[in-house]
């Protein structure tokens, strides 16, 4: 696995289970998966020589992030005698928007009105034809909010826009949707075309961050769910996606709306790896070795939160902080990333797993935030008292 962030790092449980070691190529000792996984090769996703000598070494190369150059892949594509699963005529659509919009578009998918940027003038004239504000954003590296700027004016255009195409940035920009709110259609395909879809979930978002997901969406009607499902599964086909794709969506007065894809493992799955039968991350292995595919089915209504980085570190230490958790709640699921503390870093999540969504959220929310902050947000007292 090409990269070795907390994705590489939760796959390799999963490769345990199935009697599988998973190489590593991480740019840091530190990385999340490089201080678990036996089996490490420090390198750079950027460095071509250093993805050929890694690719000579493993059976079935696949990745927990978009960001290996295109070029690279191809390259790898064509002188390596290994799977690169996804493959990178797949991975073009996920490693840039534009590209993506454009394909979906042109196949009649569900997408919000676009256009390419190359001068100021291009978002002043689709500001103008589509009403403002519009949604400006990098083609290529955003994730997590960043690459994406709201424009309410033409002004902000013509300041902005400038700065960024003198950067070098890949710009686009497109109509701002107005939606109920926002859902995932997480799907896994294998080299052999079997298909497998999970429950459609909704994702809570707060400043472009994911930090709440809800298993399945609360209220989605049988309809949806099957559109949504059906939507994912027919891109991974067209796509040739081997692997989990995961079809982030805009639940709209109109119909279901793409927002973005991604082909790995995904935020929004992570509840699989307790609601679900199988989770996210095997069934990617599954997927990349061409296993036949597992059970989707959900055990029981899950919600997730992330555990983000506090803007102060606490005192109190994380496995303080674990103890405390566990003493309150003993039924949350915990899975930290073992990173360093910063502000809005994903440090890890929990998954609470139950029959009443509410309760559910209410004790995701409370846990997520005593494991960032030391803080119980009801006023929980650790010793025994509540005020």
């Amino acid at each position: 696995m090409v990269g070795g962030g907390q994705l590489a790092r939760m796959t390799h449980q999963a490769a345990i289970a199935l009697g599988q070691s998973l190489r590593v190529l991480a740019a840091n000792e530190n990385d999340a998966a490089a201080m678990v996984a036996a089996d490490v090769t420090i390198g750079h996703h950027t460095d071509l020589e250093a993805l050929e000598a890694f690719a000579k070494t493993v059976d079935v190369l696949t990745f927990d992030h978009e960001h290996v150059p295109g070029e690279h892949l191809l390259v790898l594509a064509m002188n390596e005698d290994v799977p690169i699963r996804p493959g990178p005529d797949a991975l073009a659509f996920a490693q840039n928007k534009l590209i993506m919009r454009e394909r979906l578009s042109a196949e009649d998918y569900p997408c919000p009105p676009f256009a390419e940027v190359s001068e100021v003038d291009d978002v002043l004239k689709f500001g103008a034809e589509h009403s403002w504000p519009v949604v400006l954003k990098a083609a290529t590296g955003g994730y997590d909010g960043k690459g994406v700027w709201m424009l309410d004016s033409d002004g902000q255009a013509r300041t902005l826009v400038p700065e960024l195409l003198a950067a070098g940035t890949q710009l686009m920009v497109e109509r701002r949707v107005e939606m109920r709110r926002e859902l995932c259609a997480l799907v896994a395909r294998s080299p052999f075309g079997q298909g497998a879809a999970w429950p459609v979930v909704e994702t809570v978002q707060k400043d472009g961050i994911n930090t709440e997901v809800l298993a399945p969406a609360p209220g989605l009607t049988a309809r949806k769910v099957d559109e949504a499902q059906d939507l994912a599964l027919r891109i991974a086909d067209a796509l040739n996606v081997v692997g989990v794709l995961a079809v982030e969506l805009f639940d709209t007065d109109g119909g279901l709306v793409i927002n973005e894809l991604a082909m790995r493992p995904h935020n929004s799955g992570h509840w699989t790896m307790d609601g679900s039968r199988t989770s996210q991350f095997e069934q990617h292995l599954r997927a990349v070795l061409d296993y036949p595919l597992g059970s989707t089915e959900l055990l029981a209504p899950t919600v997730m939160a992330n555990v983000l980085g506090a803007p102060a570190t606490p005192k109190m230490g994380p496995d303080e902080r674990l103890h405390h958790l566990f003493a309150r709640f003993p039924e949350a699921r915990v899975h930290l990333y073992g990173k360093g503390e910063r502000p809005g870093r994903k440090l890890g999540h929990v998954n609470f797993v139950g029959q009443d969504m509410a309760e559910l959220r209410t004790r995701a929310t409370l846990s997520a935030h005593w494991l960032s902050h030391a803080e119980w947000l009801d006023g929980y007292d650790i010793h025994g008292k509540e005020r």
